[in-house]
């Protein structure tokens, strides 16, 4: 008999078009613009933040041209940090505000939802 596999969806405090500021690894100290999340995996993409180059081949077909491209990795959501306006980068924390529930900044208190 097999077993079944359930998939376990993760709450990610991170959402698209956040400021985040990467605190370890080779980018740490860099902030940029989160461009999209992957909950499943614990990784977010982030704007000019761990660039590679892709050697990329040809293909008329595509009308792609050959060469060396710089492009995006994925990293860590652990490596990451939410930036707040006034303090910088900060914990998250959820409060129910009126009949919303709401991203805190756990350091001032201010709502990081827009």
């Amino acid at each position: 008999m097999g077993t079944a596999t359930t998939t376990i969806h993760k709450r990610v405090d991170i959402r698209r078009n956040d400021t985040v500021k990467v605190m370890t690894g080779r980018d740490a100290g860099k902030e940029g613009r989160v461009l999209r999340v992957f909950p499943d995996d614990g990784k977010v993409l982030v704007e000019h933040v761990m660039t590679v180059k892709k050697h990329v081949r040809p293909n008329p077909q595509r009308n792609i041209k050959g060469g060396i491209a710089e492009q995006e990795r994925r990293i860590s959501l652990s490596n990451v940090a939410l930036v707040c306006a006034t303090c910088g980068p900060v914990r998250v924390g959820h409060e129910v505000r009126g009949d919303r529930k709401v991203r805190v900044c756990k350091k001032c208190g201010t709502t990081l939802d827009k």
